[in-house]
């Protein structure tokens, strides 16, 4: 009788569970979205202020910026070069 009643306890939790989720999964749901929405908004606001503004060019005007950082040719030879022939 113990086994039977501990089995209508669970499916009881079971199914509770399941109605639970159906009612508050949206409204759980929309919080997130507008939290990750509201937190969006803040790191998108604070990059465009990050940016410098460019006020001092006018439309049209080309600006060319050279990065100077070079390669090191090295003519170091690395393992051994290895000439496969096929075999008919």
């Amino acid at each position: 009788m113990a086994f039977l009643k501990t089995i209508l306890i669970i499916l009881l939790v079971y199914y509770l569970f399941k109605i639970l989720i159906k009612l508050f999964a949206p409204k759980i749901l929309n919080y997130a979205g507008k939290k990750a929405e509201q937190h969006f908004r803040e790191k998108f606001q604070g990059f465009n202020t990050q940016q410098p503004s460019q006020n001092s060019t006018e439309e049209g005007d080309v600006i060319i910026e050279n990065n100077t950082t070079r390669k090191s040719n090295s003519s170091k030879k690395v393992g051994e070069y290895i000439d496969f022939e096929e075999i008919d």
